[in-house]
This record gives structure tokens, sequence and C-alpha cells, in this order.
């Protein structure tokens, strides 16, 4: 997956960071931090952000988000968003609003998203949405 885009998930991070954390998933960010371009977004960094203990994690996180490249959550972002929504619900999936926002990022800048939550595996199923999924890692 060399040189292609990658937006990480929070499910990821949050497995990447803690100090439990699972050494696979670890290893796998740290390489793609070393050789892609990877993306952050607004959801992505209010969910991270919002859980840090302390105001000295909340700033480590902080500064390293931003080392991130961006996707923006313009109007075209939105739009994408919304139309997915919608879609999804014909077809009787439920799925998150974050879930679905976090998605229309990836599609946008068509990156390939790196997850742990089960939610982006059925949208993959149902749109183009590429990922690498760590859900069967997380649920032995």
């Amino acid at each position: 997956m060399l040189n292609k885009s990658i937006l990480i998930d929070t499910s990821v991070w949050l497995f990447a960071l803690r100090k439990d954390y699972i050494p696979e998933i670890k290893d796998r960010v740290a390489i793609l931090l070393k050789e892609n371009p990877v993306f952050t977004t607004g959801i992505i960094n209010l969910e991270i952000l919002s859980g840090t203990k302390s105001r000295s994690e909340y700033q480590r996180l902080k500064n390293r988000l931003e080392a991130l490249e961006k996707i923006r959550t313009d109007e075209a972002v939105w739009d994408m968003a919304c139309d997915l929504g919608y879609k999804l619900r014909r077809k009787g999936l439920t799925i998150p609003h974050t879930d679905i926002l976090i998605a229309a990022c990836a599609l946008s800048e068509e990156c390939v998203l790196l997850h742990a939550d089960n939610h982006f595996d059925l949208i993959a199923k149902n749109v183009n949405l590429k990922v690498e999924s760590y859900v069967n890692l997380i649920k032995q």
C-alpha cells in the first residue's frame, strides 16, 4: 500500500495510542506514518482530543494531529455524506452519522480508511470505500 493516501479512524488511533496497545495496529500505524501520506479530519480530531485525560495529553496529541494532512469538511464533503447516508438507509443500514461523515471524507480524497469499526466494513460493502479493517483483530 506504499504511497496510497490513508485516513486513520479514531478506532485505530485508540488501539495504537493506549498503554495496552495492540502491537499489530501500533506497528502498522508507525509504518504508514513513515511511508504514506496520512490524513485526519475535524471529526476524528474531535473524537480523539475530547477523550484525553489531561491538558498535557491533549496538547501532545493535538500537536501530533496537526502534523498530518487535513481533509476539510467543505460543502462538497457534507453533500457526499448526506447522499451516502440516504443510500445506506435505503439499503436498510443505520450507520452513525459520524461514521458516514468519516467515510465521505475518505471517499472525497480517495483515501484508504484504516479502521477497527464494523460500520466501515458495512459501508465498504455498499459503496466504493477502500478500507483496511482491523475489526477481526480486536474481536479475538
